[in-house]
């Protein structure tokens, strides 16, 4: 083999494994929501270490069944399960494709779910942290993104 085609062969290697990684870094998941957010003319969210610390201590948790299962904790929460290897971003995603379900005249869901579109579009949930695990046994994967402060309040619009 010529040095030229390990060269090549190397790289493709390398651009490889960062696919692997790609669509689940925290500027994925910030990326992903700041495009949707300012669809509807909501400010930035930023990455914050301590609640992704929380996203991922719950993520661990859920390893075991990846059941659909809110934390019911301090943070805003949007969870999402995909049979195979679901990307960050893809889950976002999910959520994002519920904007044509709600009503901001009614401030309701019409049609179907559309709390997880609002929390991530919420104008005071400034501070995002997400994580992701693979399920035991190979059951999928399991992704977790947590808001700071929360939002979904009643009688409150998300912007």
């Amino acid at each position: 083999m010529s040095k030229v085609s390990l060269a090549i062969l190397c790289l493709v290697g390398i651009d490889a494994l960062n696919l692997s990684y790609a669509q689940n870094s925290p500027e994925d998941y910030v990326r992903a929501h700041k495009a949707a957010r300012a669809e509807v003319g909501v400010g930035a969210i930023k990455w914050d270490n301590r609640v992704e610390s929380y996203a991922q201590k719950y993520a661990n948790k859920r390893k075991g069944d990846c059941k659909l299962v809110h934390s019911g904790g301090p943070y805003g929460e949007n969870i999402a399960w995909g049979s195979s290897d679901l990307t960050g971003t893809a889950a976002v995603k999910l959520w994002v494709d519920e904007k044509p379900k709600y009503n901001y005249k009614s401030n309701s869901c019409i049609g179907g779910e559309c709390r997880h579109y609002t929390q991530v579009v919420w104008r005071k949930s400034v501070r995002l942290g997400c994580a992701k695990v693979k399920c035991d046994n190979r059951r999928g994967t399991f992704i977790a993104c947590n808001y700071d402060p929360p939002g979904n309040f009643v009688n409150q619009r998300p912007y």
